[in-house]
């Protein structure tokens, strides 16, 4: 159970698994899941999120407390596809794309399109 009354403390708490959960899953938590591995009420973690919003730490789906990105992952399907450490993630760039590899200090793959004739476009990312 991680404590809510310091919001400063809180908000780490909640940014950390939000990351430990894209990393390892792919895409960010829901809020209610997020509230069950912190064991808070999913109100606490709505407010975590929401000032992680006001303070450009990660973008919610407007109008929700769904997380849509937290930089350089993307929670939605984009053009910019990474394959690292044998799990695949969305980028919200090609600046973000390279920013994967290099959160996870791994060699990835990157795949995306030329957005003036849609030929596919691979990058490798290595040491």
């Amino acid at each position: 159970m991680v404590a809510t009354g310091d919001a400063a403390t809180f908000d780490r708490a909640v940014r950390l698994a939000v990351y430990r959960t894209v990393v390892a899953e792919g895409s960010p938590p829901a809020t209610p899941a997020l509230a069950a591995e912190l064991g808070v009420a999913t109100t606490d973690v709505e407010d975590s999120l929401r000032r992680l919003a006001d303070a450009h730490v990660l973008v919610l789906h407007p109008g929700t407390s769904s997380i849509w990105m937290a930089a350089p992952f993307s929670a939605i399907p984009t053009p910019f596809e990474v394959t690292a450490g044998g799990r695949r993630y969305f980028a919200n760039c090609i600046w973000d794309a390279l920013g994967i590899p290099a959160c996870l200090h791994t060699d990835a793959r990157i795949d995306t399109s030329c957005p003036d004739c849609a030929e596919p476009m691979r990058l490798e990312v290595r040491d």
